[in-house]
């Protein structure tokens, strides 16, 4: 497990995070690039548990996602199986857990402060915070997709699964886009990641 992991995440958290998976019933599977999830946890019906994280990630998503994932097991097993999934017994543990990496040495100076706002009440994915979002993404591979909110009123852009839509205006968190096809208005995050249709 050593040498995977280091393939994919800050070569400092290794050891800390193979002590968090040193666990009989817990298996991590790394998946290929899921467009609708960066990772998932499970209870297996032989009663073992299993996480899953996408391998398209950099090293520092990948490590979120990873503790996010656990953060699932440990509020399972502390807390029962009749807990919300993201609710305050989850955000708990995730900060908990969280906690020891927060510091230079496994994260680049500047995402620090970032993490540190976002770890005060964790959401459901870190999609959702804009600001970090943003900053992870310095640290991708590069890629030809763009975020919602730099395409101009007006752009054309099409989703992962070939919806074509039209950003037609704002709200105070959102983008309203009309999909071509149906003329339906959906509501876009800031930071949905899609490609510019010329």
């Amino acid at each position: 497990m050593y040498k995977t992991l280091q393939n994919y995440i800050p070569i400092q958290a290794v050891h800390q995070v193979i002590d968090l998976l040193n666990h009989d019933n817990l298996t991590v599977k790394i998946k290929s690039e899921r467009k609708t999830r960066h990772g998932d946890y499970k209870r297996l019906p032989n009663g073992k548990h299993q996480i899953t994280v996408n391998s398209n990630l950099n090293n520092y998503r990948f490590l979120i996602t990873l503790i996010h994932e656990i953060a699932h097991f440990e509020a399972y097993k502390t807390y029962g199986k009749n807990i919300k999934p993201h609710g305050r017994e989850w955000k708990h543990t995730f900060q908990h857990l969280m906690l020891p990496f927060l510091n230079p040495e496994v994260f680049p100076i500047q995402l620090l402060p970032l993490l540190a706002k976002h770890f005060k009440n964790p959401k459901a994915s870190s999609d959702t915070d804009t600001q970090l979002a943003l900053a992870l993404k310095q640290f991708d591979e590069p890629n030809d997709k763009t975020f919602i909110f730099e395409l101009p009123l007006g752009s054309t852009f099409k989703l992962y699964n070939g919806r074509v839509f039209k950003k037609v205006g704002k709200r105070t968190k959102r983008f309203e886009c009309i999909e071509l096809s149906s003329g339906k208005l959906y509501l876009f995050n800031p930071n949905a990641e899609v490609e510019l249709v010329n």
